[in-house]
């Protein structure tokens, strides 16, 4: 089994309470040209240089540079800890002018805990315009468990959002989120790396705490209802707070519905 070298981090590289309010409520995080250029030439030179599948991660030094920068551990550390268990890794490549899309899907999720989570990071080292085709999400999907390819039948969905960014664009994902990656009708190969992660602790208190429950982070959550949830955006409300409580460590905090948590003596 390969594995990723975890060393602590400065403070200031971990998610911010507001950041993983964001991720509680919409499923992923984007971070448009996080990662150095210098590294991103690396990487892509040794993606068109024959990169493979499951075996670029073990072959490649710069790729593993990318996920050891301090602040792409701070990311990791706030949200499966310090010990992160590899699950998998695999380069995703997709030729030019190539029409195809995938069907939405679900990642492995074959998944009996309540709330922990593994997380997907999807990292581009070059330029992923939409008309490249980089990956589909429907934000807030994440905690509607479903069987991989369970609604492919759907083609669009509203509210659907584009994983699209410059050179070292990372996307940090719930496992769960609903996804599919989209045609690319440029003229160049894309090239898409994903390393999945599985916590190796509790996923309780890991982030930057400072503000957890300020207004600013609590409407967020409160507010954080997609049209495409329809009439059961409450229930999905109601799933939010739970995992809220599970990442902040804190079983009174409650930002439900209507502070249903507190009223149903949960």
């Amino acid at each position: 089994m390969s594995e990723l070298n975890i060393v602590p981090v400065d403070r200031r590289h971990l998610l911010s309470a507001e950041q993983m309010a964001h991720f509680v409520t919409e499923g992923f995080l984007l971070l448009d040209a996080f990662v150095p250029q210098e590294l991103n030439e690396r990487v892509y030179q040794e993606q068109v240089k024959g990169g493979q599948g499951h075996t670029f991660w073990n072959r490649t030094d710069a790729i593993r540079e990318v996920f050891e920068l301090p602040e792409v551990q701070g990311i990791i550390q706030s949200l499966v800890g310090s010990r992160p268990v590899y699950d998998h890794s695999f380069l995703h490549i997709v030729p030019d002018h190539y029409p195809v899309a995938q069907d939405w899907h679900g990642d492995s999720i074959i998944d009996v805990r309540p709330h922990a989570f593994d997380i997907q990071l999807f990292y581009f080292s070059h330029d992923a315009p939409p008309e490249m085709g980089p990956t589909l999400i429907l934000p807030g999907s994440h905690l509607r468990k479903i069987n991989t390819f369970s609604l492919a039948r759907y083609k669009n969905i509203v509210g659907q959002r584009q994983l699209a960014g410059k050179a070292g664009t990372l996307a940090i994902l719930h496992h769960g989120i609903w996804h599919c990656a989209q045609p690319n009708a440029t003229d160049r190969t894309r090239y898409a790396f994903k390393l999945r992660l599985r916590p190796g602790q509790e996923q309780r208190g890991l982030f930057n705490l400072d503000g957890s429950d300020s207004p600013e982070v609590r409407s967020i959550i409160e507010h954080g209802y997609q049209r495409w949830q329809g009439n059961e955006d409450r229930l999905d409300h109601m799933q939010r707070a739970k995992l809220w409580r599970y990442v902040t460590g804190d079983d009174s905090v409650d930002v439900s519905f209507e502070g249903a948590l507190t009223r149903m003596g949960i």
